[in-house]
Parts: structure tokens; C-alpha cells; sequence
């Protein structure tokens, strides 16, 4: 997994990738270990506390959800609370998440040892241990995550928990014990309504695998659908398997037996399996169960050694932390954090481990549901997620105080622990990070509302951000750099004030006579996110005005180069701008203009990017360079080609794939946009933009057979 924040992970996780990734994080010890505890605590309601457990897990799914296609960044909740919070906040929060997923992967090793014991005579403990040793060796090795064996797994085993649970209900509603199972949940409540939350809060631990993908947000392809569908999925999915698993459990297992038993899924299993022979069954939920916590207990020391990785990048932990072994894996930090989890393992009992899993995740989930709301109200222009929380701020809200709820019924042990690592992260970070992380987050621009000061760093990273996001599906980029005007002004010496005067008032022209003084003040006044747009020999000038139907774009190319004054922060200089893009945008879609801006800024940091569109003279091919990716295709329309079969059709009657547009046509020196009536002929030029996969449908019927 790659962390440096320089690096751009490719994206390739898709909707199933989500899913087994966070479906298999969530169902293990919660399901195979914990339902007899939890029971022992609050009776035949027990699966009641798995139900509002996932119903309490609403408001920071939706909220991680939000940040994480606002922000896809290596280190998932850490950097959403880092970035909104400050650094102090993201001490604690990354501190806080890491011992929770301690406690979490402890849990799922506890499970290993106690389904092992079915087979082979071995301490639970020391069975747990021995797994955690051969995980710990896989991760300093390079363990691939998300790899395909991966979804196997997680695949298989919901198919044979899918099986469990459809055994079950026939058994538990449709066979002659029927009623005797009934009598399995007499009284129904028998600690009262506090115990029950109490339990809630303990089985809480359950779910806290679902956000685990938060960390894997920038390798996601299409995240603002993918990422908040994905969970929904996976949270609906783990709450069906242990609402109807625990159920199941309850009915068949008589209560006594079920308090004292750390393996209720095989007990239950034995009970309900009729098509497959009892030896088997139980062979199958074993399986199941060791696939579950291999699953959790590898991929949770993977997430959780790279959060002091993450930390140690941001300098709010030594340096060592953030060492990358000859393995390329952060080997120093995989080690330590396998120490604490043989800590764990050893000190503490399951439902301790529970319980201060849960506590962590508490407090993370507050902050994360704290952070949306200082992000929405600090009102940074390039905060754009893709995917909105809804029913703000109200969700985030009842998330908060739900949290602060279940911290209490978690019981004074859990809460002291967690307050204890409150005031570790603070004193750390007052002691050390303060010194070292020079940053403010986002709360800091809330602040400024007030009429302090802004943290500009964060406003430039967060449009980085945009940069590597890319476009969102329904921008016009491709519309607007094809019907951008072009000035080419050759070895013309001309004045800055007099190229922007010019340019404004061809745009004043093109809206009907729109006043050029307030165009003209739009394209010069500084913005917070000027710095960043800052590229030697480019200039990039932006404006918004009411009511704007469609973005607009005028490009400027000057071989001899125009003196223009540059304002970097506190510096002022003067820059030859050899290429000028002027943009104006609806002022009703500040999103989606940072976002042109982003792509732009994409295209002009390209190596010899000056160098070699200053050496173009056709606008076709200026405006073919801007679009060069994936998204493109130039045909040139030939008789002894493929392309033979288009000349003589017009517009309508082509047969081109749906998610593609012919967007150019050059006829000798005239380059004009077709229309539906226009008739192709041999030796046009053609240019056609649209989404990938319809390009390539393109490149493999006129290009590919040719090459």
C-alpha cells in the first residue's frame, strides 16, 4: 500500500472490491465469538442490540462517506480529522483509530484460537498469538490487499453464512421444535432496557470493519457512486447475517449454554444443518469462521501499522515510524503494532477487548461526524465531495450525541481508557507534534468567518485534491475546450492590461453586451486559491457571473510572451506568460469551476507542456492537445481506411457508441462544430471526445486494424 502523499495510486477498486473489502472487515469475531457474551448480558434481545447497532452506524457511514470522495487520502479518518480538526485533533483521532484496531484485530485472532480448539488441542491465547506472529511475517513481506484471493474468501464465506441462516430459519420457523424455541426467548428482556443498551454498545465492535475502505478512497474508480453505495451494501449485508445469525443462535442454543460458549455459530450450526451431515456443517462454519478472522486479523494489522506511517509523514511521530523496509512495507511500524496486539491478546479477555474497541471507535466516529459539520461551515471553495450526507446537519448531530450515549452504557472501564488516550494524543502532541506539524485544518477557516485570518496551505491542498480527483461525470470540459475561441498572437508584443481589456471585451460581446469593467474586475481580483494555479510561463485567469448557461473559455498563445505581475502569497514577481486561459463560470457553480480549474492546472503541468503548444498553429490540433487522454479520438476520414464507411453519412445516420460525441470537424482550413445534417466527406479531420470505453470501441474499429 502506498502512502506517499506525492504518489497517485491508480484506481482499480471497484463496487464488489468495496464491498467483500468492507463485508469481510465487519463479519468475524462479532458474529463467530461475540454473540454468547452479548447475550449473557441482556438475554434473548441480544439480536435487537445487532439491529440499532447497525442503525447507530448510519450517521458516520454517511459521514465518512462525504469526506472520503472529498478527500481520498492514504489514512482514511485520520486525515479527514487531521485536515478539518488541525493536527491536535488528528493526533488523537489517528491515535485513537489505531488502538481501536488493535483491539479489533486482537478480537479476530481471539476467534481463530477459539474455532481451532474445535480441531486441534491448543490454548485459545497462544493459538491467537501463533496467527499473529504469520500475519505480522506476511505484512513486513508485502501482503497484497484487496487482492483476489481476498474476495474469494469473503465471498465464500457469506455464501456458507447465506446457507447458515436460510438452514436456520427452516429450522427455528418450519420444523417440529418450532415451538420449544419459542420458550428460548422467555423473558425477552430480563436485565431491562439498560442492558440492552449496554449491549448495543458492546456489539457495536461488529461494524467498525465497514469505514475500513475510507483509507482505500483514492484508488476507487468512480468513488462518488462506489463509495457511499458500496457501504450501504456492506452495512445492509453484515446486518441481515447478524441480526438472522444471532437469532438463529438464540432459538436453537438454550441460554445457559449459549452465555458460556465462545463458539455459537458451530453449536448453532450443528443443530439447524440437515442437507449436509452434522460433521460437515460444522467443518463448513469453521471454515467460514477462520476465513472471517484471517480475513479481519491480517487486513487489520495492514490498516492499522500504516497509521503511524501516515502520522510520522505529517511529523506528528518520529521519523522511524515512517521507515519503508527492502520489502517496501513499513516494516518497524508493522512490528510495533504487532507487539501491542500480543499485549491485548495476552492481558486482556474478549470482552474487555470488545468494549476498548468499541470505545476508540466511539470517539473516531464523533470526530468524524464533528468533521463534516466544520468542513460544510468553514466553506472552502475546494471541498467538493462527490457524494453529500444527508439530512445535514441533523445526522451528524444525533450521531455525535448516540456516540457520547453509548460511551457511558460501555461502562466506566472502556471510557476511562479512552479519556486515557485523549490525554496521551494531547500531551503528545503538545510536547512533540506542535513543534514539528506547521498546519491548520479546516476549523481554523471556520474561525475565519469570524475575522481571523486563513490557512491558504489547506485551501492549495484540497484543490490538489481536485486535481487528482478528475473530473466528475456531466462536466463540460470537453464542450467548453471545443468551443473555446483561440487568439494566437505569434511574436505581437502587447501589453497585459491590453490582452485583458481585448479578451474582456470579447467576452462582453459574446454575452450580449455584458459590462466590461465587471468582467474585467472579475479575471483580476486575487482569490485563496490563486496561489496554486501559479505555473511558470502560464497564466490562468478565472471569473464568475450570474446565470452563465455554459462555461466559457478563451485561450491565448504569444510566442514572444506577455510581462504579467505574479502574486504568490507575500511574493510579487513578473512572469513572460506564454499561454493565457481565461475561464468564466456560472457563480451559482463554484464546484464545478474549481474543477475545470484542476483539470487545466492537470494539463499544463504536463512535461514541455509550453514547449510544444506554442509550436501549434491549427486551432483543431491546440484544442486536440487540451483533450489529449483517453477520453479523445482524431480520425482522419480516408477511402483506402476503415474510416471509408463513414464518408458520405451525415451526423444522424452514424452509428457511433452512445457515450461518445463528434465534437470537431476540420475541412481544409475551415474548423467548425457538425451539427446532426452534417455530411462527412473524404479527408475530413474529425475529432470525437466522450467516455473511455466508447473511445476504445472506436480506436480497436478504425485505428488498432491499421497500426
Amino acid at each position: 500500500m502506498a502512502i506517499h502523499q506525492g504518489n497517485k495510486l491508480s484506481r482499480e477498486l471497484g463496487l464488489f472490491d468495496i464491498v467483500a473489502i468492507s463485508t469481510g472487515a465487519m463479519i468475524s469475531s462479532g458474529f463467530f465469538l461475540l454473540p454468547g457474551i452479548a447475550a449473557s448480558y441482556t438475554g434473548p434481545s441480544v439480536y435487537l442490540a445487532y439491529l440499532f447497532a447497525a442503525l447507530l452506524m448510519l450517521p458516520p457511514m454517511f459521514s465518512m462517506a462525504e469526506l472520503a470522495t472529498a478527500t481520498p487520502r492514504a489514512g482514511g479518518a485520520y486525515f479527514f480529522i487531521d485536515r478539518s480538526l488541525g493536527p491536535m485533533f488528528g493526533t488523537i483521532g489517528g491515535l485513537g483509530n489505531y488502538l481501536a484496531l488493535i483491539m479489533k484485530t486482537s478480537f479476530a485472532l481471539v476467534g481463530i484460537g477459539a474455532y481451532a480448539v474445535l480441531f486441534f488441542e491448543l490454548p485459545v491465547k497462544l493459538t491467537a498469538i501463533i496467527f499473529g506472529l504469520a500475519f505480522m511475517a506476511v505484512n513486513i513481506l508485502g501482503a497484497k490487499k484487496g487482492s483476489q484471493l481476498q474476495k474469494v474468501i469473503v465471498f465464500v464465506m457469506i455464501i456458507i453464512l447465506l446457507y447458515f441462516i436460510a438452514e436456520g430459519l427452516r429450522e427455528v420457523f418450519f420444523s417440529q421444535e418450532a415451538s420449544a424455541y419459542r420458550l428460548n426467548f422467555r423473558p425477552f428482556m430480563p436485565k431491562g432496557i439498560e442492558a440492552l443498551a449496554s449491549t448495543t454498545a458492546l456489539v457495536y465492535v461488529s461494524y467498525l470493519g465497514l469505514t475500513k475502505i475510507a483509507s482505500m478512497s483514492e484508488e476507487i474508480v468512480r468513488p462518488e457512486r462506489n463509495i457511499p453505495l458500496g457501504l450501504l451494501i456492506s452495512l445492509s449485508l453484515a446486518t441481515l447475517i447478524y441480526v438472522a445469525g444471532v437469532y438463529i443462535m438464540v432459538s436453537v442454543i438454550p441460554a445457559q449454554e449459549l452465555y458460556a460458549d465462545t463458539a455459537p455459530a458451530a453449536t448453532a450450526a450443528g443443530k439447524v444443518f440437515t442437507l449436509v451431515p452434522p460433521k460437515a456443517g460444522l467443518l463448513l462454519i469453521v471454515i467460514a469462521a477462520v476465513f472471517a478472522f484471517a480475513s479481519t486479523g491480517n487486513s487489520g494489522l495492514m490498516t492499522a501499522s500504516r497509521y503511524p506511517l501516515a502520522m510520522a509523514r505529517d511529523r506528528l511521530l518520529p521519523p522511524i515510524f515512517g521507515h519503508i523496509s527492502r520489502f517496501n512495507t513499513p516494516g518497524y511500524s508493522i512490528i510495533i503494532t504487532s507487539l501491542f496486539l500480543f499485549i491485548a491478546i495476552a492481558l486482556l479477555s474478549e470482552s474487555e477487548i470488545a468494549k476498548l474497541a468499541s470505545g476508540f471507535q466511539l470517539l473516531l466516529f464523533i470526530l468524524v461526524n464533528f468533521s463534516v459539520i466544520v468542513m460544510r461551515e468553514s466553506r472552502i471553495e475546494a471541498y467538493d465531495p462527490g457524494y453529500y450526507s444527508p439530512f445535514y446537519p441533523w445526522m451528524q448531530i444525533f450521531g455525535i450525541i448516540s456516540a457520547f450515549i453509548l460511551m457511558i452504557y460501555l461502562g466506566w472501564g472502556a471510557s476511562l481508557f479512552t479519556g486515557g488516550t485523549v490525554a496521551i494524543g494531547l500531551a503528545w502532541y503538545w510536547h512533540y507534534g506542535r513543534r514539528k506539524a506547521r498546519r491548520e485544518g479546516a476549523l481554523y477557516h471556520w474561525f475565519a468567518r469570524l475575522g481571523t485570518g486563513i490557512d491558504k496551505s489547506l485551501e492549495n491542498e484540497f484543490l490538489h485534491i481536485l486535481k487528482e480527483k478528475g473530473l466528475r461525470d456531466g462536466d463540460p470540459f470537453g464542450e467548453m475546450i471545443v468551443n473555446a475561441e483561440i487568439s494566437l498572437l505569434g511574436d505581437k508584443r502587447v501589453k497585459f492590461k491590453n490582452l485583458v481589456t481585448d479578451i474582456t471585451r470579447k467576452f462582453a460581446n459574446r454575452l450580449g453586451g455584458m459590462d466590461r469593467r465587471e468582467l474585467m474586475k472579475e479575471f483580476l481580483q486575487v482569490t485563496t486559491i490563486d496561489p496554486a494555479l501559479v505555473i511558470p510561463r502560464v497564466s490562468i485567469l478565472h471569473g464568475r457571473i450570474p446565470h452563465l448557461d455554459k462555461p466559457m473559455l478563451h485561450i491565448v498563445i504569444s510566442h514572444r510572451g506577455v510581462r504579467k505581475p505574479i502574486v504568490k502569497g507575500e511574493i510579487t514577481s513578473e512572469d513572460n506568460i506564454g499561454v493565457f486561459f481565461f475561464l468564466l463560470c456560472n457563480s451559482e457553480e463554484p464546484k464545478m469551476q474549481l474543477r475545470l480549474l484542476s483539470r487545466l492546472m492537470d494539463i499544463v503541468e504536463r512535461e514541455g507542456f509550453i514547449d510544444s503548444i506554442i509550436t501549434l498553429t491549427n486551432h483543431r490540433e491546440i484544442k486536440e492537445y487540451l483533450l489529449h487522454n483517453d477520453r479523445y479520438i482524431t480520425l482522419t476520414l480516408s477511402r483506402e481506411a476503415g474510416t471509408s464507411e463513414l464518408i458520405g453519412k451525415s451526423l444522424k445516420e452514424l452509428r457511433l457508441p452512445t457515450d461518445v460525441l463528434m465534437a470537431l470537424i476540420q475541412r481544409g482550413e475551415q474548423i467548425f462544430t457538425p451539427r446532426g445534417d452534417t455530411v462527412l466527406k473524404e479527408n475530413d479531420i474529425v475529432t470525437i471526445i466522450g467516455e473511455p470505453k466508447g473511445i476504445e470501441t472506436l480506436f480497436v474499429k478504425y485505428l488498432k486494424r491499421k497500426a
